[in-house]
């Protein structure tokens, strides 16, 4: 989100309570839930796999949290471009 500040700031100057406005947010959303599923895999470092508290699906979260975060990414990254006016010094 640091990386885009200035298209997040132009998204949230753009406030509309309509369906399209909120595609607009998709990208950061997406990066959100990707480290979302990165906390029980952060908290679960150096537990006992046997142990209570080990979530027990550590590699779905694991694989759920990279999805997301690359897709949002990759998402934000067009949604920026875009926002800058395209491919340019090309």
């Amino acid at each position: 989100m640091l990386l885009w500040w200035d298209v997040v700031a132009d998204i949230w100057a753009a406030y509309q309570l309509q369906p399209k406005y909120f595609l607009g947010w998709t990208p950061w959303v997406l990066m959100g839930m990707g480290f979302l599923f990165f906390i029980p895999v952060a908290l679960s470092e150096g537990r006992d796999p046997e142990g209570r508290f080990y979530p027990r699906a550590r590699n779905a979260y694991f694989g759920w949290g990279v999805s997301l975060y690359l897709l949002g990414f990759l998402l934000a990254w067009q949604v920026a471009r875009l926002h800058d006016g395209g491919l340019t010094g090309s």
